[in-house]
């Protein structure tokens, strides 16, 4: 039975005062107050004993699966120099560190005693991933935005992870988002890695936009190493989810911090974050692998000299006017996009009469329709 209505502890002292008068009756003050003959007794014996009326607290006398201080210290150690890593990335990493780390729900509740959790904004990400069966069949390519740099310059963090192994093939501290310092990074990163078969990237500058029949200096350049781009359907970012992914752990884990001085510190800072990211991070995309683990550099070099398109004898070759980008066939002047003006193209007929197809190499970038009139 409950105690009556007032103070618990007040109740108690007043059943014990009462119970211990010369002469008081026990079993009719336990009825009076609601309680059994049992807890009374238990009450006097405590108050006897010098222990006061207030609960015993109910914590065993030894906790054998209590995890160690020693262990509990390594894991907000790990959290500290990490602080974006949540508990299965801790875990993970103690073990690669060979210590036997305890359950990731252990980690979680004791980033959560120590106060390392906070609640993530705008509830749960949405699942659902695919990603490629192999290393280098395709490069997630983008920029991540611009950041302020302490000397008033801005830093355009030039990003590229490989689909299959979340590699960081690339950070690159960039000045600017143009084509030409975009070729310049990709070139020195295509020497090291090989060429991947495709770039996955987004619809803005300088990769172009996806429309049919838009093409930049940029995938040109692409197109003669065997590099296919390949653009992100327009107004959705979860198509590139991998490199939208690394951009949030970027952010977390290096820019938010402090602001860089320069671009040279920018790099080094970018560089020692992407020897982590590869090498000793755990990844939750790969079932808590390290990206370094699944990858491998692609058997296609970086060739010697930039590769020109070979046509067969016989075929209508023509060169893009260099300042209009016109071509002439069959009498007429046609316009090529600009991003081909000096390069060579064949004229192949196509399966109607009167249309032909504009072709760079093996690959059609534009067509001719003899029957079209101006």
């Amino acid at each position: 039975m409950a105690w009556l209505a007032r103070s618990v502890m007040d109740e108690r002292m007043a059943f014990c005062q009462l119970a211990g008068l010369e002469g008081a009756n026990v079993s009719a003050l336990c009825q009076r107050f609601g309680i059994s003959r049992q807890t009374g007794y238990v009450w006097l014996a405590r108050l006897r004993a010098g222990e006061g009326a207030q609960d015993r607290s109910r914590r065993p006398h030894t906790s054998p699966r209590q995890t160690p201080v020693a262990l509990e210290q390594a894991i907000l150690d790990l959290r500290r120099a990490h602080p974006a890593w949540g508990a299965r990335k801790i875990a993970r990493r103690l073990q690669d560190l060979g210590t036997p780390p305890p359950s990731v729900s252990c980690v979680h509740a004791i980033l959560a005693r120590n106060g390392c959790i906070t609640p993530p904004l705008g509830g749960v990400m949405p699942l659902g991933r695919f990603e490629r069966e192999a290393p280098n069949l395709l490069w997630q390519m983008d920029f991540k935005g611009k950041v302020p740099l302490r000397d008033g310059h801005w830093c355009f963090p030039l990003t590229i992870i490989d689909d299959h192994s979340r590699y960081a093939v690339g950070l690159k501290a960039c000045a600017n988002e143009q084509m030409a310092t975009v070729r310049g990074q990709l070139e020195t990163i295509l020497r090291q890695h090989g060429l991947p078969l495709a770039f996955y990237t987004d619809n803005g500058n300088p990769w172009g936009t996806g429309v049919p029949g838009q093409w930049t200096r940029l995938r040109v350049w692409l197109l003669k190493l065997g590099i296919d781009l390949i653009h992100a359907r327009p107004y959705h970012p979860q198509g590139r989810g991998k490199n939208e992914r690394f951009h949030r752990s970027l952010k977390a884990e290096v820019l938010a911090f402090a602001l860089l001085e320069d671009q040279a510190q920018a790099q080094r800072a970018f560089d020692r974050w992407r020897d982590l990211y590869n090498h000793h991070r755990p990844h939750e995309g790969i079932n808590m692998a390290v990206p370094a683990s699944r990858y491998r550099p692609s058997p296609r070099p970086f060739p010697d000299r930039l590769p020109e398109p070979e046509y067969d004898q016989g075929e209508i070759v023509r060169r893009v006017g260099s300042a209009n980008g016109m071509i002439s066939f069959k009498g007429r002047k046609w316009r090529i996009p600009k991003a081909f003006c000096g390069e060579t193209v064949a004229i192949r007929p196509l399966d109607r009469d009167g249309l032909h197809g504009v072709f760079f190499g093996a690959t059609q970038i534009d067509t001719i329709d003899l029957n079209w009139t101006p």
